[in-house]
């Protein structure tokens, strides 16, 4: 029996590159868009030949507000609605998933990011390794202790995979660190403003330097 694998896929971050990716528009007779499902397909079988995991999961955002949005009522505001064209797609992809045989999970008041996040934890409990695969950068934190994070670079065939190491190698810190390093710098694709006049490269300065925000202002 082969050692266990979970792959953990963001699925609206995946969907929504998938359909982006594919610059000529698939329409079925009947108007119905095909690009987000057929790209986002095209991602996971590449995954599953590459990685081969035992277990899969897919994760959702809901519409509904998540606890993000109670604590700063500006969170995610001016971000762009899914087109129409991708949110058609959205419960016929994951029927296909169902089909497959592969587990989704969405929940009220938490993002997918969350249900990722909670996975990858009870994965390490039970010494499983985990693979989680987004287009997200905030991903990162997960990175490392059995955990690797490929981010989806462009199209749907260029990935680059994220360990403990690479972590240190591309930002000079270990994931520990890399929350510290987002809460100086902000989130810019979700409206969360850092601390005023720190910019992306002196913010990654400052933990290289400091290691946390506790030791920058102790």
């Amino acid at each position: 029996m082969p050692e266990k694998k979970i792959v953990i896929i963001d699925g609206n971050s995946l969907v929504n590159r998938a359909f982006y990716a594919i610059q000529r528009p698939m329409i079925t007779s009947d108007g119905f868009y095909t690009n987000g499902i057929y790209g986002f397909l095209s991602m996971l079988f590449k995954i599953r030949k590459d990685h081969e995991p035992t277990h899969m999961l897919v994760a959702f955002d809901r519409k509904a507000p998540t606890f993000r949005h109670e604590a700063y009522a500006e969170y995610k505001a001016g971000r762009k609605k899914m087109p129409e064209e991708l949110a058609m797609e959205m419960p016929v992809l994951k029927d296909v998933l169902h089909a497959m045989g592969i587990m989704t999970y969405e929940l009220d008041g938490f993002e997918a990011d969350d249900i990722m996040g909670t996975t990858v934890s009870m994965a390490q409990e039970a010494g499983i390794p985990a693979l989680v695969i987004t287009g997200d950068k905030d991903a990162l934190q997960l990175a490392g202790s059995g955990c690797t994070v490929i981010i989806n670079k462009k199209g749907v065939s260029d990935f680059v995979a994220y360990d403990e190491e690479v972590m240190k190698e591309e930002y000079g810190f270990s994931q520990s660190s890399f929350i510290d390093f987002k809460a100086l710098f902000g989130d810019p694709s979700d409206n969360i403003p850092g601390v005023a006049g720190i910019g992306k490269v002196t913010a990654q300065k400052l933990i290289q330097q400091f290691g946390s925000i506790e030791a920058l202002y102790p």
